[in-house]
């Protein structure tokens, strides 16, 4: 395949992500970026190996293997006089005794079937990672742009959804349960399109920032074109009305200044502070809000997230050290629930994903992400201390570092669409870069007369 068409590949699936990946909802169109995704996986795994990986990147492709095994092990079926021993299992093995059956060997998840189905999902999220760091099918500039034309894409829809006289009996709305009077854009849930404006803020300013060292005119004409494509995403989080979109941006956009402000300016340690003690900020108003809240004049709350958390703690302490399997979320958390109080709204998903993993995956899971966060903390601190790390890495530090902030109170990464953006940035963080000399120093380029 021709180097430049190569390259497409990675941005193309990106894009068919971002469009047709939303939601969980889109049967046939998941089974598509799958399908899609398992031929890039399968394209990785026959390609001869062009160069060595990175450190960084064995690291992380070796948490994924992990991850994998992990789940793996779950499925694995296990004699009854050991399976009756784990915690949390008695009361199912005196269920197969009142029926008078003899417990069979049984797996340690508790839905094998569920943990299957969920682990079909992170396809897509595979298939971006071995595009990435495998089979080199980028180029960081077009990802950028993939990711800012889904967005604005979505931004056009959103306002067609918002406009609607009947959002209920609207078309512009993709699935049948959704955030009805939001703009979602291609999403069913409006905070999920929230955090992808608030992504797309950090490579908007890699873009800009990427123009640097050029003439005037053109870098002119980059900031003119970045200043409208912000105005357009600030529009696009005022008509989602996400409280996500609303706490995050802000540190976000501060974040991503410092991406194009040069290195030696003394504005960049207070953009840092701010931008940081903003975040911290965000977490807490998002943390206190209640389950269900979209926006901030809504009070129509589901559930409490203290009720939500403290349910699904009970379950987490009852199921450890090996949890309940993966997938298993939504049937297990209905055995802790209190039936004097249950309501018609059906809990799926915990709205913090650690405490999800912790419960389904015990404390193999929780290690794991601890081990993960120890990794991208070191990725993401050594693409802002290397001066040849280049924007469109650090760009995916700020990014990753939202979704995985929006993670604490939502679940954003169980949807195609981001937790493939999830994986291009991954991907972006352990690239190989070489110096290039426009990026070795802030002043312009300057033209000399020699005398000689």
């Amino acid at each position: 395949m021709p180097s430049v068409l190569r390259q497409t590949v990675a941005p193309a699936y990106l894009l068919l992500c971002l469009i047709l990946g939303g939601s969980a909802q889109g049967v046939w169109f998941n089974l598509f970026l799958q399908l899609v995704g398992l031929a890039i996986i399968a394209w990785a795994a026959a390609t001869p190996s062009g160069e060595q990986l990175t450190r960084s990147a064995a690291q992380l492709l070796l948490i994924v293997v992990l991850a994998l095994a992990l789940v793996a092990l779950q499925l694995i079926p296990l004699p009854a006089s050991f399976w009756t021993q784990l915690s949390g299992r008695g009361e199912f093995a005196d269920g197969y005794r009142v029926l008078g059956m003899a417990v069979p060997p049984l797996p340690i998840s508790l839905a094998p079937y569920d943990s299957l189905a969920t682990l079909v999902t992170i396809i897509p999220a595979l298939a971006m990672l071995c595009a990435i760091v495998r089979l080199k099918a980028y180029s960081p500039g077009s990802l950028a742009l993939s990711l800012l034309a889904a967005t604005f894409a979505g931004i056009l829809l959103g306002a067609l959804q918002v406009a609607s006289g009947d959002p209920m009996n609207s078309a512009w709305y993709l699935y049948g349960f959704t955030n009805w009077g939001f703009a979602v854009g291609f999403f069913a849930n409006a905070n999920h399109m929230a955090i992808l404006l608030v992504i797309a803020l950090p490579f908007l300013a890699a873009l800009l920032a990427s123009t640097r060292g050029g003439n005037v005119q053109r870098y002119s004409a980059a900031v003119a074109l970045a200043t409208g494509g912000a105005v357009v995403i600030f529009v696009g989080i005022a008509l989602n009305r996400s409280l996500a979109a609303y706490g995050l941006a802000v540190p976000a956009f501060i974040a991503s200044l410092l991406i194009v402000i040069p290195g030696r300016s003394r504005a960049r340690r207070w953009l840092a502070v701010a931008s940081g003690a903003l975040l911290l900020a965000a977490v807490a108003a998002l943390a206190l809000s209640p389950v269900g809240e979209r926006n901030l004049g809504s009070s129509n709350s589901i559930q409490s997230r203290e009720v939500i958390n403290a349910t699904t703690a009970r379950g987490i302490v009852k199921f450890l050290p090996w949890g309940t399997g993966l997938g298993t979320f939504r049937p297990v958390y209905k055995l802790f629930e209190d039936h004097d109080r249950i309501q018609p709204t059906i809990v799926n998903h915990a709205h913090n994903d650690y405490a999800e993993l912790a419960l389904e995956l015990g404390a193999p899971g929780i290690a794991l992400i601890v081990l993960f966060f120890v990794w991208w903390g070191a990725a993401a601190l050594r693409v802002w201390r290397l001066p040849d790390a280049g924007p469109y890495a650090r760009a995916a530090s700020i990014a990753t570092a939202a979704l995985l902030v929006h993670s604490l109170v939502d679940y954003p990464l169980r949807t195609a669409a981001l937790s493939t953006c999830f994986a291009m940035c991954l991907g972006l963080l352990v690239e190989r870069r070489a110096p290039r000399a426009a990026e070795s120093s802030d002043l312009w380029p300057t033209r000399h007369l020699v005398l000689k």
